[in-house]
């Protein structure tokens, strides 16, 4: 019998993951080097990202690159998935996180942000798994899609009300298609032996949101728990779907989101 040290262990395997020095993808590779993975971070540009690759090095003594790639362009994911596997031997881990859009409203969204909204949220991620397959059979890898619980559940319109920080329309399409395709990969993969898995946080507002007092404090008294997300909140639940601590759950939707979905 394996032990929790032995199956949370991911020394030996690398991760490719975008959006990795971003709110919550900053906390995603820490766990995962603490847990002896190599992270390949890929970003629009790479240079954004390298004083995390340095503290990754320095701090977890793992391997850590980062890349400079357009999520958005099949080629440019290729480009940097060969980079990862020629520097790292491979790549057994790979995280869709990026994602990258405009506040707006139903009356406001624009037909431009919604296509570069889906484009972004959806289609790249979409497009990261078709060409890491052949690096993911190789190594009976393992797929980590960033969803939110909007893609689940509708936003209440009233925690926004007189806010700029509305979510769009565009947003809830495309996590709500990301935990359909999450399914649809974790059947048509699993021959393969890779799984496929979702992870859904909850309101995990950046600084710039919680600077709105009385927004924080709707977001606050929403989830059960009474408090709004911290990166390090993610860390245990991407250590468990992305190891082998968690061989035996594939096609799921991990909610990390102070119970805001119970009610």
């Amino acid at each position: 019998m394996a032990s929790l040290r032995e199956l949370f262990n991911l020394k030996g395997r690398a991760v490719f993951i975008t959006g990795g020095s971003g709110y919550l993808g900053t906390s995603m590779c820490e766990a995962l080097a603490e847990n002896g993975a190599d992270i390949a971070i890929a970003e629009t540009n790479a240079a954004t990202c390298e004083q995390l690759v340095a503290r990754l090095r320095g701090e977890f003594g793992v391997r850590a690159v980062g890349l400079a790639c357009d999520i958005r362009q099949p080629e440019s994911i290729r480009d940097a998935l060969k980079a990862a596997a020629d520097q790292l031997g491979g790549v057994h881990v790979l995280i869709n996180n990026a994602y990258a859009g405009n506040k707006n409203r139903f009356e406001t969204i624009t037909y431009e942000e919604w296509n570069a909204n889906i484009e972004i949220g959806l289609s790249a991620p979409f497009y990261a798994v078709k060409e890491a397959f052949e690096y993911l059979k190789a190594t009976r890898g393992v797929v980590l899609n960033t969803a939110s619980m909007y893609g689940h559940i509708a936003p209440d319109y009233r925690l926004y009300e007189g806010n700029p920080h509305a979510v769009p329309a565009s947003y809830n399409a495309a996590k709500g298609g990301i935990l359909q395709l999450t399914r649809y990969l974790a059947s048509f993969l699993s021959p393969h032996g890779i799984r496929v898995n979702a992870l859904s946080p909850g309101a995990f507002p950046h600084a710039w949101q919680q600077a709105d007092n009385e927004f924080h404090r709707r977001l606050s008294e929403k989830a059960p728990l009474g408090r709004v997300g911290q990166p390090d909140d993610v860390k245990g639940a991407v250590a468990l779907l992305c190891s082998d601590a968690g061989k035996f759950m594939t096609g799921q939707n991990v909610c990390v989101d102070g119970g805001w979905t119970i009610w």
